[in-house]
């Protein structure tokens, strides 16, 4: 008679063993490719379709490594410098723009090129020279080395613009409040610093002029403040992003300064399920180069070791959207 109750109680408690712990999993919005990254990868598309393969791409088009090998096996060849690129092959420029004297030389070597620059860099680079035929000497805040910088740096000539990182490079600086001064910044900073950059510049410079608008591009200040809704609900923030890129590094810098554990991650992969360990909340977002499908391989990832309920916390709408060039559209 006891027995089918027996047969119950055993099938309660193995349930209650084989029950995944809870999750809840607070997802950035918006995260992942900005209209400048779409607007990249499809130029290097439309390019392997109008011109055949190989398409030559000069530098990774975007700092993802997931997007590089999918464009790879589509034909293109990715290399760091034009003088790897045939004559007759078509090249592209990446996202994070080029000095001017690249573009010159596949002019002078009469190569296709398609320009594949972020329409928000090229911005950047106008306002450049526009500041430069003022007579002002230009303060660019930036990191050092980045793709970004380089090709904003190579639209004027050598000694009119001074590259600064930090408050302390401010104070180094050998201007005085006599000299024609003015700053433009990387588009992929993180708001916070560069605002007190900009400070530490406008207090010991007050005749230094600033762009009409902030260069920080609209979709990494969008990331940023997502990151700020998430993070303080979150005993974990993961970012998808790869090393090199500046928009994702940034994202972990936001969530560590409110107090958050935050990891960088290139794929589902580099979870280390050890990270779960007395984590009940954890906050999730993807640097503007990241594809969604590797947010859903994260969540997937999760699943296997929780039971997730996700939620969406939406900090701002994105709408925007950039024009192919005219060569790949006409």
């Amino acid at each position: 008679m006891n027995a089918p109750l027996q047969s119950r109680e055993t099938g309660d408690i193995s349930d209650e063993m084989t029950k995944k712990p809870s999750l809840t999993l607070l997802i950035a919005a918006p995260r992942g490719f900005c209209a400048g990254v779409d607007r990249a990868i499809e130029i290097v598309e439309k390019s392997l379709e109008r011109y055949g393969a190989p398409v030559y791409v000069r530098h990774e088009i975007v700092h993802n490594k997931f997007v590089v090998d999918a464009l790879k096996a589509k034909g293109a060849v990715f290399v760091e410098e034009l003088d790897e690129v045939p004559d007759d092959a078509p090249v592209v420029f990446s996202a994070h723009g080029v000095p001017k004297s690249v573009p010159a030389e596949a002019q002078r070597r009469q190569m296709i090129y398609v320009d594949a620059t972020c329409p928000l860099v090229s911005k950047v680079h106008r306002q450049a020279e526009r500041q430069i035929e003022k007579g002002q000497h230009i303060i660019f805040i930036g990191h050092a080395g980045h793709p970004e910088v380089i090709g904003t740096m190579g639209q004027v000539e050598d000694g009119q613009i001074t590259l600064v990182e930090t408050i302390e490079d401010v104070q180094q600086l050998p201007f005085t409040t006599e000299d024609s001064l003015s700053y433009l910044t990387q588009t992929t900073l993180s708001v916070d610093d560069t605002a007190e950059v900009i400070e530490a510049l406008t207090e010991r410079y007050p005749q230094i002029v600033g762009p009409k608008a902030e260069d920080i591009c609209y979709a990494t200040s969008n990331r940023q403040a997502a990151v700020k809704r998430i993070a303080p609900a979150s005993d974990l923030v993961l970012v998808i992003g790869a090393p090199n890129s500046s928009n994702s590094l940034r994202l972990v810098e936001v969530a560590e300064r409110m107090g958050t554990s935050a990891k960088l991650i290139q794929r589902a992969s580099d979870i280390d399920p050890s990270w779960l360990d007395g984590v009940g909340t954890i906050g999730l977002t993807a640097g503007a180069s990241a594809p969604e499908m590797l947010v859903r391989e994260v969540v997937a990832r999760l699943n296997e070791w929780r039971d997730v309920e996700e939620r969406t916390l939406v900090a701002a709408e994105e709408k925007m959207v950039f024009k192919l060039p005219r060569q790949l559209v006409d």
